[in-house]
């Protein structure tokens, strides 16, 4: 019996979340992803299914992908989506976690094939489920694939985790005076380009009423906290989106 405000989430995590500064792929990282979703699992009984994305590894749009064709690239890129999958496996279990790879993509050897049903199943046996290797399909983002897997699993949010602590109107990085947001309707993000997920993949959720919260994924425990309710991050979702925070009600509520 789930103990959180969700019973079933999909959790997106892009490549870039698998990686530091020196690495590709930190082991570091993936144990405290791993250790996170440890928490909400096994002590709360929420049932996740994750995607992952390959672009610290390969991405068919990166410079590295320049002047290959497009859906080559794209599908190397999906192979790099198996390799952090496996990785994230491989960390989960030494967690105590019961996951099982399913991919887009056959390859038997290392992983099962995406079929809804079975993946439905693991879920509700308290497996974690890691969907690799996008929709199997060149031209269409992990984004995208975030998308439908959730839709297709009756997930009931996807938790978007990222370097920063929800969506902003411009970028923290490089603006000081950036605001974020408590909470944004698809419309919204999707007219103002606000990098939450790509349009194709923000217009799916809107046509079902999918609510996305983007957080920040590195902070220990935050995962433990979207999923039971506490207010971090940016909610995206059906209705109209409230004003932004400004600074100092972002501190309050830190």
């Amino acid at each position: 019996m789930s103990a959180g405000k969700y019973h079933r989430v999909l959790l997106k995590l892009s490549g870039e979340a698998f990686a530091d500064s020196d690495n590709s792929l930190s082991p570091w990282i993936t144990a405290s992803i791993a250790g996170q979703l440890a928490d909400v699992v096994g002590d709360l009984g929420i049932e996740v299914g994750v995607v992952v994305g390959g672009g610290n590894i390969f991405r068919g749009t990166s410079p590295q992908a320049s002047g290959m064709d497009r859906s080559s690239a794209d599908n190397m890129g999906m192979l790099a989506t198996v390799i952090n999958a496996l990785a994230l496996q491989d960390a989960c279990e030494k967690q105590g976690l019961q996951t099982r790879v399913q991919s887009a993509v056959s390859m038997q050897e290392l992983c099962e094939p995406y079929i809804r049903r079975r993946a439905v199943r693991h879920l509700e046996k308290g497996r974690v489920v890691i969907f690799a290797a996008g929709l199997g399909a060149p031209y269409f983002s992990t984004d995208t694939a975030a998308a439908q897997r959730a839709l297709e699993i009756d997930a009931e949010a996807i938790l978007k985790g990222t370097k920063v602590d929800g969506v902003y109107d411009k970028d923290p990085h490089r603006h000081d005076d950036a605001t974020r947001f408590s909470e944004i309707s698809h419309l919204e993000a999707l007219s103002k380009g606000l990098g939450v997920m790509d349009a194709t993949a923000i217009s799916l959720c809107m046509d079902h009423a999918m609510p996305i919260v983007v957080f920040e994924l590195l902070v220990e425990g935050n995962i433990r906290r979207v999923v039971t309710g506490e207010p971090i991050g940016t909610l995206v979702h059906a209705g109209d989106a409230p004003p932004v925070i400004g600074p100092q009600a972002q501190e309050e509520i830190r």
